[in-house]
C-alpha cells in the first residue's frame, strides 16, 4: 500500500503548477498494519473473518489444527493425576487392610505374652516348692521375655504403618506434583495458541492463507488495520517547521472527506530531506522539507491508505 500511495499522489498532483495556499501542505494517508501470524506451525483449520470485515478486540480470527496439542494436554493431566495420587498415598501411610493385618498380629502376640507370663508364674511357684526344676523355670522365663519382645516389635510395626512416608520421599513427591502441574499449564497454553484472536479492534485488510494451507511459525495469516493505526504523512518546509510540534492537532482536507477531519502529530523528523518527487511543483522543487506524521482521527468517511490529502495548521 505504501508503494501505491506515491503513485496515487503523483497522479492527483501531476500538472499542478499553482502553488498551494499558504500554510497548506501536501501529503498522503499511510497506515501501520498488524500482521497477525501463527505463533506455531500447523495446518490452517478455519478462517473466521473475511476481507473488509470489522472485528472487535478478542474476536476469533483463525484456528490451527490442534490434535497433537489436545493429546499433550490429556497426557499432562494424566501425569498430574498420578503424581497427586502418589503424594496422597505417601501422606496416608499404610493401607487400612495392611494396618488391620498388623493389628491382628499384635492381638495374637499379646495373647501369647499373657500365656507365657501365666506359665512363668506357675513355674516360679513350683520351683519355690521344689516341685519344678530350675531348668523349667528358666525356660518359662525365656518364653515370656521372647513373647514380650515379639509384642513390642509388632507394636512398633503398627506405629510405623500409621505414619506417612519419610520427609525426603514426601518432598520428592511434592516436587513431582509441581512439575506435572507446570507441564499441564504449558500444554494448555500451547493448545490455546491454536486459536488466534484479534489483539485490537479494526478492519480485516487481507486474508493471506485459507483453510487447508500449511503455515510456518510466524507466518502471516491475517492483515489487520486498527483505526488508530491510520496516519497522515506530510512535508513541511524549514520556514514552517517550528509551527508544528508532537501533540498538535492539524486539519486534514481531501476529496470526499469530512469537513471536520483532524489528526494529531505523532512524529516530527529530526533530519531534513529533499522534497519527495511525488509532490514536486515548480514552486517547491529542490527545497528541503521535514517529514511529519499525524495520527488520523477515526471518523466515518475518513480517507484510506494511499489517498492524497492536504494538511494545514489549526488556529
Amino acid at each position: 500500500m505504501r508503494r501505491l500511495a506515491p503513485v496515487l499522489l503523483l497522479l492527483a498532483l501531476a500538472g499542478c503548477d499553482k502553488p498551494p495556499p499558504d500554510g497548506v501542505f501536501q501529503g498522503y494517508v499511510d497506515a501501520e498494519y498488524l500482521r497477525i501470524a501463527a505463533p506455531e506451525a500447523g495446518w490452517v483449520a478455519s478462517v473466521d473473518v473475511t476481507k473488509g470485515a470489522q472485528v472487535a478486540a478478542g474476536a476469533s480470527l483463525f484456528t490451527l489444527d490442534s490434535d497433537l496439542q489436545r493429546a499433550a494436554v490429556a497426557q499432562a493431566r494424566a501425569t498430574l493425576d498420578k503424581a497427586e495420587s502418589d503424594l496422597a498415598d505417601l501422606l496416608k501411610g499404610a493401607r487400612p487392610e495392611e494396618i488391620a493385618s498388623i493389628e491382628a498380629q499384635l492381638a495374637e502376640a499379646e495373647a501369647a505374652l499373657d500365656l507365657a507370663r501365666i506359665q512363668f508364674r506357675r513355674q516360679d511357684q513350683l520351683a519355690r516348692t521344689r516341685v519344678a526344676s530350675e531348668q523349667a523355670l528358666d525356660q518359662a522365663r525365656a518364653t515370656a521375655e521372647q513373647a514380650e519382645a515379639q509384642r513390642n516389635r509388632i507394636r512398633a510395626d503398627l506405629a510405623t504403618a500409621r505414619l506417612p512416608a519419610r520427609e525426603d520421599r514426601i518432598a520428592s513427591a511434592r516436587a513431582a506434583v509441581n512439575a506435572a502441574r507446570a507441564a499441564l499449564v504449558q500444554a494448555e497454553w500451547h493448545l490455546t495458541q491454536r486459536n488466534v484472536t484479534s489483539p485490537a479492534a479494526g478492519v480485516i485488510d487481507d486474508v493471506l492463507r485459507r483453510p487447508g494451507e500449511w503455515v510456518p511459525t510466524s507466518g502471516t495469516v491475517i492483515s489487520l488495520l486498527p483505526p488508530e493505526a491510520v496516519k497522515v504523512v506530510f512535508f513541511v518546509p524549514e520556514a514552517r517547521r517550528a509551527a508544528f510540534r508532537p501533540g498538535d492537532t492539524v486539519a486534514v482536507d481531501c476529496s470526499g472527506c469530512p469537513q471536520d477531519l483532524t489528526a494529531r502529530i505523532s512524529r516530527v523528523a529530526q533530519e531534513a530531506e529533499y522534497t519527495p518527487p511525488v509532490i514536486y511543483s515548480r514552486e517547491t522543487r529542490a527545497k528541503l522539507v521535514w517529514r511529519m506524521e499525524a495520527i488520523l482521527t477515526p471518523l466515518p468517511g475518513a480517507p484510506t491508505p494511499g489517498q492524497p490529502v492536504s494538511v494545514r495548521a489549526r488556529p
